[in-house]
Parts: C-alpha cells; sequence; structure tokens
C-alpha cells in the first residue's frame, strides 16, 4: 500500500512526517523511514562548529531536527545563517520544540535541486548539506554533475561544504570531481539499537569537510 502524501508550495509531495519519541529514542520519521534521530547530536555539532571555522554566513540544507542548525545559528561568529527545508511538517515540528529562535537563524521552504540554482555566486562562507533523500537520487549521477558546480559557485573563495558524515570511510563521490581540497574529522559514535541508516550501530564516523580554493 503506497503512503498518502499531500501537496506542498510547488506542487511537491509531502509524504507523512512525525516525530517518534518512545524508550528513550527521538526519530524524525518521514515516509516511514528514518530520517534523522537525536543520536546524532555530536556528529551534527562538530560538523556544525567545523563549518564556523570559516567564515560568517552560512547555508544548510535539510532542517531535520534542527541540531546543526541551532548549534550554527548561536555560534558567537556567525552572522547569518539560513536553512533550506522541503517539508512544511518537519518546519512545524521544530518550531514547536523550539520556541524562541536565534536572530541569525532563518528557515526557508523549497527544493535545494532548484534553489542552488537561484542563490548568488560566492554569497555563503559555508554550506551544511543534510536533506533526506531517496537512494534514486544519490545514485543519479547526471544530477550531481549539474548541481554540485552550483555549489561551487555560491561559496566564496575558501568556503566549506559539509555533507552529511559517514560511517564508511570513504570519500563521497559526489563531490570529489568539484573540488581539490577535503579535510576528514574522524569522531566515534553510538546509534540506536534500531537505527537502520548506519553500517553498525557504534565505531567511527567521518566528517568529510570539501573546500573551495
Amino acid at each position: 500500500m503506497e503512503n498518502p502524501t499531500t501537496s506542498v508550495p510547488g506542487g511537491t509531495d509531502q509524504p507523512p512526517i512525525e516525530l517518534i519519541e518512545q524508550n528513550g529514542e527521538v526519530t524524525l520519521s518521514i515516509g516511514g523511514e528514518q530520517a534523522m534521530q537525536a543520536w546524532e547530536r555530536d556528529l551534527m555539532w562538530a560538523g556544525a562548529d567545523l563549518l564556523c571555522e570559516y567564515g560568517r554566513d552560512f547555508y544548510e540544507v535539510g532542517l531535520g531536527l534542527g541540531l546543526s542548525a541551532l548549534r550554527i545559528a548561536r555560534n558567537p561568529v556567525t552572522r547569518s545563517h539560513r536553512v533550506l527545508e522541503l517539508f512544511p511538517e518537519v518546519e512545524r515540528l521544530f518550531r514547536e520544540r523550539n520556541p524562541g529562535l536565534p536572530g541569525t537563524l532563518r528557515i526557508e521552504q523549497g527544493d535545494f535541486f532548484q534553489r542552488i540554482f537561484e542563490l548568488p555566486s560566492e554569497s555563503v562562507d559555508g554550506i551544511l548539506f543534510d536533506p533526506a533523500l531517496d537512494m534514486a537520487v544519490w545514485k543519479d549521477d547526471a544530477l550531481w554533475l549539474r548541481t554540485v558546480p552550483e555549489v561551487v559557485r555560491v561559496l566564496r573563495p575558501g568556503g566549506a561544504f559539509i555533507p552529511f558524515f559517514s560511517t564508511k570511510p570513504e570519500l563521497r563521490r559526489q563531490y570529489l570531481p568539484h573540488f581539490t581540497e577535503m579535510r576528514v574529522v574522524r569522531r566515534p559514535y553510538t546509534a540506536y539499537d534500531t537505527t537502520e541508516y548506519t553500517y553498525g550501530t557504534s565505531g567511527d564516523a567521518y566528517i568529510q569537510c570539501f573546500l573551495k580554493s
């Protein structure tokens, strides 16, 4: 049986979205799949702190539980932090749990694969990239070949692009052809026993930072 969907602005279908809290675990579920869990906090914070080493104006793709969004927005170096979220329900759940947001934080709604072409060149110092994407999107090489050069265009010289951490010691192939300098930070992690999107529920995670020359 297919999941019911609702329409969001721009013609995008919104799958069922819910915040599940049980047995001490917090999971954001999108379309019946785990999109993000609260155990990621320390890794998301580490990625956010790393991003903030590269400037003052930041952009984030994918709000999720807002762990990195709040961390970046509250960093003393941050002048502005914009977060792009596709689904209104994700933003609603976040705002419900986090009243009184920092003045540096602004949340926008839209599709990254359209919005990136609209952003001004050299307009941000860093981009944190962690949207919930279907596997078919990750495997669409033509899509990434069109899109990642736009990411580079939007970054200021010396800027950083940090995607979702990896639990395998492999560089993200979608981004490799477009950057000549990279930084990798290793951090231990322990996921929930119920976590489905990591390679094992404990071990080392790798935060990959791609730098614009």
